[in-house]
């Protein structure tokens, strides 16, 4: 492409950006506009095809990505009918992306013909090992990940990861693809989702050109097929997949499987390729425990600059969405978007507002009597002591933590929770609250308790 037509493709690029900007402003109100879609700009594109919008942060990245992905691509298409993707990056990463990892490129051999890049896999920039959160229910999983992605050769192959949704298999795979590539500068790769792989495998099948899918996976370095599960009772796709992972067994190449369950628990898979999956490496991902999810809290949102968000309302989250991180991260992107966007604090009350639909949804079900049998135990005290007369402090401070817990963990009215610690007045159990509230800023043994008392109410 000459000077003049670089500086003309730019120049329509730039005109259809201000209209996609001013069409975006009036359809979303300036407010919304000003926060989440004018600090994006155009990053460099090689062509019209694929335009290219950078914003300073991932968490604006995310929330752009997920709220305006299909409008940018139809103002843009409104404009330029030719383009066919959008792509949000963030903007670090935006200006000199570095070579991703190619789809259809070979690996390198002596007697290899090179194959002409017609497609190009982005990692997802979120997914790194950096940005892993550790525990002991994970670090095997992340610690073969890594070894995997070293520039040596690889112990082991395939990489069998197995974990229930949405607890970093998917993550894993992305970070694999990264470091591979910082390792090992032009070796090639693949990641397909199980789907995927189906798909393009019928396709080649309709279309008689089944060499060109196979010589395609087969020819890069590593190779990473997710969510397997999803071949089970697809006889033929078994039979390729089979193949493919023998191929790369056969060749000492790295392979990556991740799935929902280990090998033996692949209903409607053949025994061989079963067989095959398990001759690796197998790994698993176990749930989340609370002291993870809440790291993995903290770690996001030092990702979200100038946004406050109080340690119980962290808790609170950490300790109702227990068993996918998928959830806990988009409940916390969901508090705060809701926050910036109605310009609200991010208080106790706000977070119950906003996400009582989802707190209660994975809310394990706890009665007030559950609550004073804990609250009674945790200081050695008769459980009647709650619901007598007596007002000494060893028994009136367990019986307003024990109905501060009953106004935040049961769905229970004030007069009902009154009602339940000796016929008390709705007014009562207010005061209680509001005190309760106002120690745990106070006194750490007090806020202790209540932590320890809702992990053990909640768990």
């Amino acid at each position: 492409m000459n000077e003049q037509d670089e500086a003309g493709r730019s120049a329509t690029l730039a005109t259809a950006w201000e209209q996609v900007r001013r069409n975006l402003r009036a359809q979303s109100g300036a407010k919304v506009f000003d926060q989440w879609l004018k600090p994006a700009t155009l990053a460099d594109s090689s062509d019209l095809d694929c335009i290219r919008i950078a914003l300073p942060s991932p968490f604006m990245t995310n929330y752009v990505k997920g709220h305006y992905a299909e409008r940018l691509l139809l103002e843009f298409r409104t404009m330029l009918p030719g383009v066919r993707a959008v792509s949000v990056e963030t903007l670090s990463a935006a200006p000199a992306p570095r070579r991703v990892l190619s789809e259809a490129a070979p690996v390198a051999a002596p007697v290899a013909q090179v194959v002409p890049v017609a497609e190009r896999f982005a990692f997802d920039p979120r997914f790194t090992f950096d940005r892993f959160v550790a525990d002991t229910s994970n670090r095997v999983a992340l610690n073969a990940a890594k070894a995997l992605a070293d520039r040596n050769p690889p112990q082991f192959s395939p990489l069998y990861i197995h974990s229930a949704t949405g607890q970093g298999k998917t993550h894993l795979c992305h970070a694999i693809g990264h470091a591979f590539q910082e390792a090992n500068p032009g070796a090639t790769a693949i990641y397909m989702p199980a789907e995927r792989f189906m798909f393009e495998f019928v396709k080649a099948v309709r279309a008689r050109d089944t060499f060109s899918f196979k010589e395609r996976l087969r020819g890069v370095d590593l190779l990473m097929i997710d969510d397997l599960q999803f071949i089970a009772g697809k006889d033929s796709t078994q039979e390729e997949c089979f193949h493919t992972v023998n191929e790369f067994m056969t060749m000492g190449k790295r392979l990556v499987i991740a799935a929902d369950r280990s090998p033996q628990h692949l209903d409607g898979v053949e025994p061989r390729l079963v067989s095959r999956l398990g001759a690796g490496l197998v790994t698993d991902i176990k749930p989340p425990e609370f002291g993870l999810r809440r790291a993995i809290l903290d770690a996001k949102l030092r990702e979200m600059p100038q946004v406050a968000v109080p340690d119980e309302v962290l808790e609170l989250l950490a300790m109702r969405i227990n068993t996918n991180i998928r959830e806990l991260e988009g409940a916390l992107n969901r508090l705060v978007a809701y926050a910036q966007l109605i310009g609200e604090t991010v208080t106790m009350d706000f977070a119950l507002q906003t996400l009582g639909e989802v707190l209660r949804g994975a809310q394990r079900r706890v009665t007030i009597d559950d609550i004073q049998k804990a609250v009674s135990a945790h200081f050695e005290m008769k459980q009647l002591d709650l619901i007598s007369d007596r007002r000494a402090v060893a028994v009136a401070r367990p019986r307003q933590i024990a109905m501060y817990l009953a106004k935040r963990l049961t769905t229970r009215s004030l007069p009902e929770i009154g009602r339940k610690f000796g016929n008390r007045d709705h007014s009562t159990v207010i005061h209680a609250v509001k005190r309760i509230e106002d120690l745990r800023g106070k006194d750490r043994e007090i806020d202790g308790a209540v932590r320890s008392l809702m992990r053990q109410l909640e768990s």
